[in-house]
């Protein structure tokens, strides 16, 4: 089981990176903070202080077709929130 899929690189992401030193993180929906916290420490070399996991439900979508109406929901996902020790860093554009 792949533990961390990818960095999740949003304007609110980038946010708690600079104020906090805090990455986010989606994560497999079976993994939990202890798993999260060993992968992230062994693929980036840093010491995690805590890991928050939260579940996004999917959305659903609708879009007109020329068919009619097409409904649909997207995935939902496991984002996890890691904050590390003060003056380390994580390189995320590097696991892209």
């Amino acid at each position: 089981m792949e533990v961390i899929k990818r960095p999740i690189l949003t304007e609110k992401a980038s946010d708690l990176t600079e104020g906090l030193n805090r990455y986010v993180f989606e994560v497999d929906l079976r993994a939990n903070k202890i798993e999260v916290r060993k992968a992230v420490e062994e693929m980036f070399n840093v010491t995690v202080v805590s890991v928050n996991t939260s579940v996004v439900a999917g959305q659903s979508k609708t879009r007109y077709t020329k068919s009619g109406f097409v409904t649909g929901k997207t995935q939902k996902y496991k984002k996890a929130v890691v904050t590390i020790k003060d003056g380390e860093t994580i390189d995320v554009y590097s696991v892209i």
